[in-house]
């Protein structure tokens, strides 16, 4: 990854997370409502963006590009592949991240950054929501 794969990455991730939440409060209330055809095109405009981000390699499921706008998906349905993309997005960050071990003289206390170009940056991120 680069810096602008990481810019990219880091607002398509916030995007689906936004997402995510709104949709899912939707689908509390009513799970097999219909998304309506103005919230589903900028869906499937994040969708489509975190298919470039992701590639082949890290795309959920290889048969689904987008909703169809014909046959409108329901709260719950769109929560579920909402799901399934930031469940890749987090692989594809902890497969492109590093920690980095400091000693303050009292304590040891760890850090994490982006790997820039198969290099160490000093671009900080959050710790890997699994360790391996």
């Amino acid at each position: 990854m680069n810096k602008q794969d990481i810019n990219n990455f880091e607002k398509t991730q916030s995007q689906l997370e936004g997402l995510l939440v709104e949709v899912t409060n939707l689908a509390k209330k009513s799970p097999n409502d219909g998304v309506n055809k103005f919230k589903l095109k900028f869906i499937n405009e994040i969708i489509l963006n975190s298919n470039k981000v992701l590639g082949k390699a890290y795309k959920p499921l290889d048969s689904f590009e987008k909703f169809d706008e014909d046959d409108l998906p329901s709260n719950s349905d769109v929560t579920f592949i909402l799901s399934q993309y930031l469940s890749c997005f987090e692989k594809l960050r902890s497969d492109n991240i590093y920690r980095k071990q400091e000693y303050d003289g009292n304590k040891y206390f760890y850090e994490w950054f982006w790997v820039v170009d198969k290099s160490k940056s000093t671009i900080k991120t959050s710790p890997p929501k699994k360790i391996k």
